[in-house]
């Protein structure tokens, strides 16, 4: 079955770096366009980072242009996401997400929190 498994969050301090890792198995990966959420304390999941399948479209929230990027190694299955000036809002469970048809598929989630 299709299974997505986050990893590289952590601890920082505002103005730090960090780079999740999304690794993806059960689906053709190269094929499917990949998407980073977040979900904060008391706020609805909002969308971070999409790519597309051979990575050649990307978009951004907002929020985030410019100090996230987003990229995906469709040989090693794996998308990931690097945060650099992260700030006290960036604090958020991060899931990857993929959609197979009429469904949409989470992985786990990793906690990124920054703060002094």
């Amino acid at each position: 079955q299709v299974q997505l498994v986050e990893s590289g969050g952590g601890l920082v301090q505002p103005g730090g770096s960090l780079r999740l890792s999304c690794a993806a198995s059960g689906f053709t990966f190269r094929l499917r366009t990949m998407t980073w959420y977040r979900q904060a304390p008391g706020k609805e999941r909002e969308l971070v980072a999409s790519i597309t399948n051979t990575g050649g479209s990307t978009n951004y929230a907002e929020s985030v242009k410019g100090r996230f990027t987003i990229s995906r190694d469709n040989a090693k299955n794996t998308v990931y996401l690097q945060m650099n000036s992260l700030k006290p809002e960036d604090t958020a469970v991060y899931y990857c997400n993929v959609l197979i048809g009429l469904k949409s598929y989470w992985g786990q989630g990793t906690q990124v929190t920054a703060s002094s």
